[in-house]
């Protein structure tokens, strides 16, 4: 028949679409939510985790309150005692200028003293680079003080001895003791070497010590 020329279209099978993806089985619509649940969880332990680990973290910064970066850090007794001594070394005794106070023919005579004496400037320059060069000798008082350092030179018996002097503001055995120390760090004296107008002579300088350290007093640093 003439009206029945129409085309015909094939249905496709239930196989067919499956293939093409518009099929319902499989589960496929499962994994999308699957991994932004994967994700979201990631996320979460991200954010959680951050802020335990700076609150655990070490500051690295000194005790609140204090702008010393050594703050806290706390020194053994030995090694304060340590830093103690060296600050006792560096310490400087101020010297006042040589007194000639006797020369004479012995000991035991009387003589001149002052601008009437010949100077000694090997045995002077001695005597005081011995006593800046013992400083841990001085009395440990506490506060300043003086000790007038008198040296004998006897060159009869070519002997020297240093003893404290009435002037200075320590005596008594600390002074004496400082003495003995500052005697026993003088030199060898070349005795036929040194020029000399008399057979004795004495000479003194005036020692300041400066205040002790600060750190002096504390039970756990003596």
């Amino acid at each position: 028949m003439v009206g029945s020329s129409r085309p015909s279209f094939s249905v496709p099978s239930e196989p067919n679409l499956r293939r093409l993806g518009t099929g319902s089985g499989g589960g496929g619509g499962d994994r999308p939510l699957r991994a932004q649940a994967v994700v979201f969880t990631v996320a979460i332990l991200t954010l959680l985790g951050i802020p335990l680990y700076l609150l655990g973290r070490p500051s690295g910064k000194p005790a609140a309150g204090s702008d010393d970066p050594d703050a806290g850090v706390e020194l053994s007794p030995a090694i304060a005692r340590s830093i103690l001594d060296a600050g006792a070394e560096k310490a400087e005794v101020k010297l006042g200028p040589v007194q000639r106070v006797k020369c004479s023919p012995s000991k035991s005579a009387r003589g001149n003293e002052g601008s009437l004496c010949d100077a000694l400037p090997v045995v002077e320059q001695a005597l005081s680079t011995a006593i800046r060069e013992n400083v841990g000798c001085a009395p440990k008082t506490g506060k300043e003080g003086t000790i007038n350092f008198v040296l004998e030179v006897d060159f009869t018996r070519r002997s020297l001895n240093v003893f404290p002097g009435a002037s200075g503001q320590w005596r008594g055995p600390q002074s004496k003791r400082a003495a003995q120390c500052v005697e026993r760090s003088l030199p060898q004296i070349q005795w036929d070497a040194i020029a000399h107008q008399y057979r004795f002579y004495m000479v003194a300088v005036m020692a300041t010590y400066p205040a002790p350290n600060i750190l002096e007093g504390f039970p756990e640093f003596e």
